[in-house]
């Protein structure tokens, strides 16, 4: 596996920009400086040494010149190479500091950032309706967060949109599908003798119009989801649910001879919501497993309690699947295809609804394919209070 190399965040590039500027200012001034001083002192003693040693006094005070000369020359040298070595250590305690201030100041300059990277992350498809709102004077900043905001409004237009409009074309087929249905059951219906090519063509029409409608009903508790509405509040048992909605395909189950092993943790793993969202969530789960599995094939259900979250995992057996693919699972309209199982395909609503639901619970869908092959899915939700399970035990029977 490559290793990436670390991340350098622009705090860091900012403080490293400053430390080095100022070291290289601070470097240019420092080498004018020790030119200035070598050149003063070379000034000086060439001017002392251009004096006229032929004086009155003899070569004995042409000597003394020539110590003078010579004593002030190093003593130049010295005064020079002790401010060269004090000013390169004032530079780099100053490149320090420079690099300390930098770090803060960059820190402070970059606040706003981070303020609007930490919102972005905040919102979600579900809370699109949130702004970042930036506070302070107009500059880039509070320009790239009107932007954003911008962005957002218009994506949670789209989102409403296309929520409004699952659910309202969900909701209006249902009229010419109803109508489709009686006039198949009244031609069918009429006295006398039917033909058998009618009969059959009878047949088909329901079993299409019966798929077209659980596909209305799938978008519809889709929308429903995605809103945010939940009716029908309770208190329920994942446990109970999960036992129930095995109970009601038990017939499909022994068809199949699929064996099953249903497991609830002692304790119960107790939720709170919807009790129809909540109940198709777990439905769907298991119209998966059943759905896409082998005839004799194998289903294991289980329950339970993990700290503040209430798990229903879900594992059937069968080929090795692709785990990219099967990411793709909890988007509508996505499935593996029946080339998996050899089952009839779905419309791929199933696992997206139950991700919807999730979402609007405040829990989460995990699909993972399994390495020995087939696929596990485990939903988990925010667990219900304690206080609640006591006030309605009896909330997650399925009537």
């Amino acid at each position: 596996m490559r290793m990436l190399p670390p991340r350098r965040s622009v705090r860091l590039r900012l403080t490293t920009l400053y430390a080095i500027l100022f070291l290289l200012s601070g470097a240019v001034l420092l080498a004018i400086t020790s030119g200035v001083v070598v050149a003063q002192s070379a000034v000086t003693t060439r001017s002392q040494r251009g004096e006229n040693p032929r004086s009155a006094l003899g070569p004995a005070q042409a000597r003394i010149q020539q110590l003078q000369a010579e004593l002030a020359a190093h003593t130049a040298h010295g005064v020079s190479h002790q401010l060269l070595v004090g000013s390169a250590i004032a530079l780099g305690i100053m490149t320090v500091a420079s690099a300390v201030l930098g770090w803060i100041v960059a820190g402070r300059v970059l606040s706003p950032l981070r303020a609007m990277t930490a919102a972005a992350r905040r919102i979600s498809a579900a809370s699109l309706h949130e702004r970042l709102a930036m506070p302070g004077p107009r500059d880039e900043l509070t320009d790239l967060g009107d932007t954003i905001d911008g962005l957002l409004g218009r994506l949670e237009g789209a989102f409403a949109a296309q929520r409004r409009f699952a659910a309202n074309a969900s909701h209006e087929l249902r009229t010419p599908l109803a109508t489709m249905r009686a006039s198949v059951d009244v031609a069918v219906a009429k006295p006398g003798p039917v033909p058998e090519p009618t009969i059959a063509l009878a047949g088909r029409l329901r079993a299409e119009l019966d798929r077209v409608d659980e596909l209305l009903d799938g978008l519809l508790a889709l929308a429903r989801a995605q809103h945010g509405v939940l009716p029908g509040r309770a208190v329920l048992s994942l446990g109970a649910l999960a036992s129930a909605s095995l109970a009601a395909r038990s017939g499909v189950i022994t068809a199949r001879k699929l064996t099953v092993q249903n497991t609830d943790s002692p304790g119960g793993a107790w939720v709170a919501g919807s009790q129809p969202l909540l109940r198709r969530m777990v439905d769907n789960v298991i119209d998966n497993a059943i759905g896409h599995n082998v005839d004799g094939g194998w289903i294991g259900v289980s329950t339970g309690a993990d700290g503040a979250v209430a798990l229903l995992a879900v594992e059937t057996g069968g080929e090795v699947l692709d785990q990219h693919e099967v990411d793709q699972l909890a988007q509508p309209f996505q499935r593996l295809g029946a080339d998996r199982t050899g089952s009839k395909a779905g419309a791929g609503l199933g696992l997206s609804i139950v991700a919807a639901i999730a979402d609007a619970h405040g829990g989460t869908l995990d699909l993972r394919a399994r390495p020995r092959g087939g696929l596990r899915v485990a939903v988990r939700l925010p667990l219900a209070a304690p206080a609640a399970t006591a006030a309605t035990p009896q909330a997650g029977v399925a009537p």
